[in-house]
């Protein structure tokens, strides 16, 4: 055993000290210096994706480039979405209150006539009864406080005038509505910085239309029976911006005159005619404000001496409830207020078109603006040029206004 285990360890050792040793020696390569030719690249412009933000139904989502992207403040882009908001918010409030305004002018008016003409009725059953004891008098006392109650419901509704504080919210609802649509363009469209200037011009245009069409009924209400006509006015005095003039930017010598002519037959056919409609529908309009309380006045008066020996206070009693009925629904019926605030917005857009016309500063494109004005008077591009034409060689009709459309 311990023999072969000598004879494996013998064999072993020889086994390795005759293992071949190989040598592998690589030659060393030459080196070359090769050019390989450039290959141009087309630089592209990288767009990202800003964040989409959803307001209300609207979604506002555009590319930007990125270089772009990195020079724009977001924050002003941020407090031009916030004016937007606020637009959004009050188009809402200004509806929501113009549709309760209006509730209020056929709920009052159906009230304050129904509680005329019972109160006249019971007037005219306790003249005819003038003798008849504790039911005479009761039906007296109740048709005198009915009347009372008239006459102040009448002239609570004369004073804040129903139908005219709806009109004034839907016209606001509709600039409202009109500043959205061009915020919403200007946020989608815009391709340069948004800058604190725009921001600012359009906190002025919201606080220019909460101005002109306030909310509250106490403290801010419009003068409902101003002393002379104006127009409305809705739009901040420094709408433009200082810029540069010109006729660059679609405006040329033609369409300046051409402009100035229809200016000059707004003001002097428009203008004036909506003044006097304006001026008639305020007289009437406090004419018949004074007369409905005056007349139910009277009657709550007469009926107080109902069952005297004459039968006069009766018939005054019943004439006047009758008369007070008539002019109310004549006056809120008829919506003389409403009427009178229509040709304050009247008056009011042809004052702005006058003041647009006439800036200095051509900020929109020449021939858009021409358009917008044409569709604004209710006609077509060869009327409109047609109607400057003719008013630059006094050729114009003489009751021939610039405006189709009211």
């Amino acid at each position: 055993m311990a023999s072969l285990q000598v004879s494996r360890l013998v064999l072993s050792s020889c086994s390795s000290s005759f293992r071949p040793k190989a040598a592998v020696s690589i030659p060393k390569l030459p080196k070359f210096n090769v050019s390989l030719p450039k290959i141009p690249i087309k630089k592209q412009t990288l767009w990202v994706k800003e964040q989409s933000i959803e307001l209300d139904g609207f979604i506002e989502s555009h590319p930007l480039p990125l270089k772009q992207r990195k020079d724009s403040d977001p924050i002003q882009r941020e407090r031009l979405v916030a004016v937007l908001e606020e637009v959004m918010d009050r188009i809402e409030m200004h509806k929501n209150i113009g549709d309760q305004r209006n509730n209020w002018n056929s709920l009052l008016l159906s009230s304050v006539n129904m509680i005329t003409l019972t109160a006249a009725l019971m007037a005219g059953i306790a003249s005819v009864n003038g003798h008849g004891g504790d039911s005479v008098t009761a039906v007296k006392i109740a048709s005198t406080v009915l009347l009372t109650s008239a006459t102040s419901i009448g002239a609570l509704m004369s004073k804040i005038q129903p139908s005219q504080l709806a009109e004034e919210q839907r016209n606001a609802t509709r600039l409202f509505k009109k500043l959205r649509i061009e915020l919403e363009r200007f946020l989608r469209e815009k391709n340069e910085e948004i800058n604190e200037e725009d921001v600012k011009e359009a906190i002025q245009r919201v606080l220019a239309i909460d101005k002109a069409y306030p909310l509250p009924l106490i403290g801010t209400m419009l003068e409902k029976f101003p002393e002379e006509f104006k127009p409305a006015t809705w739009w901040p005095e420094n709408k433009q911006r200082n810029g540069k003039t010109g006729l660059a930017n679609g405006w040329s010598q033609e369409l300046e005159m051409e402009m100035r002519e229809v200016v000059h037959v707004v003001k002097s056919r428009d203008a004036e005619e909506y003044e006097k409609l304006g001026n008639v529908a305020l007289k009437l309009n406090r004419f018949l404000a004074i007369s409905g309380p005056v007349l139910t006045g009277i009657s709550a008066v007469s009926s107080v001496f109902i069952g005297q020996d004459s039968g006069l206070a009766g018939i005054v009693a019943m004439t006047c409830a009758s008369l007070a009925a008539i002019v109310n629904t004549l006056e809120h019926g008829g919506q003389v207020g409403m009427v009178f605030e229509m040709y304050r917005n009247s008056g009011g857009f042809f004052s702005l078109l006058e003041e647009t016309v006439k800036s200095t500063e051509k900020r929109e494109n020449g021939q858009v603006f021409e358009t917008k004005v044409a569709l604004k008077l209710g006609r077509s591009l060869s009327e409109l040029r047609d109607l400057a034409k003719r008013s630059n060689l006094s050729q114009v009709k003489a009751n021939e206004s610039a405006s189709k459309l009211f």
